[in-house]
């Protein structure tokens, strides 16, 4: 079916009369500009031009608004050919689509389907022309030889393609388009929330309070275009703040209200992925549904290892992902042969739909046990790289897979089958809690699971310690009850390391209260039980550096000779969290001791040597204070006492900055 007809004219530029868009006339781009004058920057420069972009970004209106320009002087021809959804693609097809294109161009009719099309393409207007070939997926192979044909039989002709990926010619210039940026600027909106400002005046009103709302639309919708303009259709039926909740569980539902466009894959959502997915193979539809199962960005190994169980062949997953990514369904971050593996993430609508398709198929227990046990994997592997030294790759892991595995361990509060596996996961991340200042967000997930595994299990006796620690400073009586527990099954099952680490939390417990010399005893306690290397847990350089702190109130000798013996710990090789907060301890002594340029020396150099590491914010955060108050020369030490070793739970500002 012929799109754009002209008669030709010489000169540098193209008129474009638009005779089959549903609406009568293509609808003006918003947040475009930059791409548009690429893309005509592009035309100008290349013979074969591509525009390539997931499904639903808007690739056919910007090949529209490149080529209709102001008319001002003469312009050659531009005849548009577009393949809608649905239209069978048997030999020839697209041939045949080009030839009544031409056809419709020059009111010859009668020509027909041929071979030798580039004889055609030149009958009718010599070869000065722009074909624009749209929409192309369905008949990606027989586009890119007709194409290759064309460019070489006629050395005037320009091609500019939109499809989901490339033609992959040598000659070809691609020109990727991405969905809108969403991140507000200082001042104004940003171009996706233009976008959506610009399609809801036809649907409704947005007051100037809901420019928060909007933004959470955008942020929601990612971005793409199709789905901010069905997302405005609905504000007939529901306010922005509604539309967000709704988003919040899915955006696959967006269908456009009234008989919608012609093109059906732009009727919803649904529809739009749907016309990705029935052009996939059967095993990148199995790999695509497999995916939906991570909640953030994966590796290539963590896809094989989920979606081995559905039959697939090691060969199967690496294809399907190269496949996935090159059709917008996958966002690659990183490149492959770089230093760091490439890490994928399926695009937002892309899981909604991969998971719809995954409960359809029966096949979403599977993958969600090995999902469990991926994120336990990626868990263990992180608490053993700490455990070795390599704390700040332990941190960039956690990082990383952080999406999955708090999906994992909010999803298992509901799921008592899952209960076991999802609290072996947190108690992995014991480290991530203590140093991350994440606290709360972890007794949260441990006060869920606990309920659900036998309270006498030992596996549930370090879930109470590492619960009872956690809330230490939030649920005094909370952890107490918790910490007691733990405490007698450990002494039940004579586990060292478990009995110190009580010790220790009940030191944390003390501490909280002021009851200085029984924080003492508990860190001593605790220092002197857990064993050298002992993993799930804080080492003994962390009960020493603890002691020192607190032994600095009472007893600044003694903390000194404390906080060298912590740096004297095999441990102090290697545990960059550790050995600050030895060395926070040493230079609060100092400082207790009235060695007030000793102790800001021994801060400041701590505080360099921490300045470009990821695994000890809470040291360094301690250390800042520290050095303040020294800098300011105020006596005696401020309210508050001075940073311990611990969970932090302290009360936040607005700001986000723990309150002092």
């Amino acid at each position: 079916m012929m799109g754009l007809a002209n008669v030709p004219r010489a000169g540098h530029g193209y008129e474009v009369r638009t005779t089959d868009h549903p609406g009568g006339s293509s609808p003006g781009l918003v947040g475009r500009e930059a791409e548009t004058a690429a893309l005509r920057a592009a035309l100008a420069a290349h013979r074969l031009v591509t525009v390539t972009g997931a499904a639903g970004v808007g690739k056919s209106r910007l090949a529209l608004a490149a080529v209709a320009v102001p008319e001002a002087g003469p312009r050659p021809a531009v005849i548009r050919v577009r393949w809608h959804d649905g239209v069978p693609a048997g030999p020839w097809a697209f041939a045949a689509r080009i030839a009544r294109a031409l056809d419709a161009a020059t009111e010859v009719p009668g020509r027909t389907a041929s071979p030798d099309l580039a004889t055609a393409v030149r009958s009718v207007i010599g070869g000065g022309l722009l074909l624009v070939l749209d929409d192309v997926d369905p008949v990606h192979a027989d586009c890119t030889r007709l194409t290759q044909s064309l460019l070489m039989s006629l050395p005037d002709l320009r091609v500019l393609v939109t499809a989901r990926r490339p033609l992959g010619l040598g000659a070809e210039h691609v020109l990727r388009l991405g969905p809108l940026p969403t991140d507000p600027p200082a001042a104004g909106l940003s171009p996706a929330a233009a976008l959506f400002h610009a399609r809801a005046l036809r649907h409704g009103r947005i007051a100037p309070g809901d420019r928060h709302a909007v933004d959470r639309v955008c942020a929601l919708v990612e971005g793409v275009p199709l789905a901010l303009e069905l997302a405005a259709a609905q504000l007939e039926h529901t306010g922005v703040n509604g539309l967000v909740a709704r988003l919040a569980h899915g955006q696959c539902w967006l269908t456009a209200p009234g008989p919608g466009t012609a093109v059906r894959r732009h009727r919803s959502v649904r529809a739009s992925l749907g016309a990705v997915h029935a052009l996939c193979a059967p095993a990148v539809r199995a790999v695509w549904r497999g995916l939906s199962v991570f909640a953030g960005s994966f590796t290539e190994q963590a896809a094989s290892f989920v979606c081995e169980s559905t039959g697939l062949t090691a060969e199967d997953v690496p294809r399907a992902l190269a496949e996935l990514a090159a059709n917008g369904v996958l966002d690659r971050q990183g490149e492959h042969g770089a230093v760091c593996e490439p890490r994928y993430r399926l695009t937002r609508a892309a899981r909604d739909f991969g998971t719809e398709r995954l409960a359809a198929a029966g096949e979403a227990p599977v993958l969600e046990e090995r999902h469990a046990r991926h994120c336990r994997s990626v868990a263990a592997v992180a608490e053993t790289l700490w455990n070795t030294g390599l704390q700040q790759q332990a941190v960039r892991l956690v990082h990383d897979e952080l999406p999955d595995l708090e999906d994992l361990l909010g999803r298992a509060a509901h799921r008592p089958d899952r209960a076991g596996i999802a609290l072996e996961t947190a108690l992995h991340l014991w480290f991530w809690w203590v140093t991350r200042q994440r606290a709360r967000d972890g007794a949260g997930h441990l006060l869920a699971l606990l309920p659900l595994l036998p309270a006498d299990s030992h596996q549930a006796a370090r879930g109470q310690w590492l619960a009872g620690w956690l809330t230490a400073g939030a649920d005094p009586v909370t952890a107490r009850a918790l910490l007691d527990r733990a405490w007698t099954t450990a002494v039940l099952t004579g586990d060292d390391a478990l009995v110190g680490r009580v010790a220790h939390a009940h030191g944390t417990l003390a501490w909280r209260r002021g009851d200085l010399l029984a924080a003492a005893g508990h860190y001593r306690h605790a220092a002197d039980t857990v064993p050298d290397h002992a993993p799930g847990g804080p080492t003994r350089m962390v009960s020493l550096a603890a002691l020192a702190v607190v032994q600095s109130h009472f007893a600044p000798a003694r903390a000194s000779r404390t906080a060298r013996r912590a740096l004297a710990q095999p441990s102090a090789c290697h545990d960059t969290w550790a050995v600050a907060l030895a060395q926070y301890a040493r230079a609060l002594t100092d400082h207790r001791s009235g060695r007030t340029a000793r102790a800001r020396h021994r801060a400041r150099r701590a505080l360099s040597q921490l300045a470009a590491r990821l695994d000890a914010p809470q040291a360094h955060s301690a250390l800042s204070r520290l050095l303040d108050h020294l800098e300011s020369g105020s006596s005696p030490f401020p309210p508050g006492r001075p940073h311990l070793p611990g969970p932090r739970t302290e009360p936040r500002t607005p700001t986000g900055r723990p309150s002092r």
